[in-house]
């Protein structure tokens, strides 16, 4: 199982980003893909994902209306939007499980992050 997030780097706030997730060893048939971030400081943060078969997506609270989840197969976007200086992080793509709303990355899912920097 591998997981490749990309598409990071220096956005300016206020401005968006695209980030790519590239899925080997499963696909979007088998488990859910999510994306997830850690600050500097902080603890792992999920933000939202895209269930099995891509049926839905789930958001979390703190960036709904930010964000949206998209993909197929083998590739998972993460498109986000109005762009803080506080969402300067690692971000993460993972297969999960969901749960009450919510979704949860599957251990031994989980691929190397990509840095988002929001500077001016």
């Amino acid at each position: 199982v591998q997981l490749q997030a990309s598409g990071g780097g220096l956005v300016q706030p206020g401005g968006s980003l695209r980030l790519s997730c590239a899925v080997s060893g499963f696909t979007l048939e088998d488990y859910g893909i999510g994306w997830f971030r850690q600050a500097p400081g902080k603890r792992m943060e999920a933000l939202g994902c895209i269930t099995r078969s891509g049926g839905s997506t789930l958001y979390e609270d703190s960036v709904k209306g930010r964000i949206t989840v998209s993909g197929s197969k083998n590739t998972v976007f993460l498109q986000m939007s109005g762009l803080k200086f506080e969402d300067t992080a690692v971000y993460y793509c993972a297969g999960v499980d969901v749960g009450g709303g919510r979704c949860f990355g599957k251990a031994g899912y989980w691929g190397q992050g990509t840095l988002v920097t929001v500077s001016s």
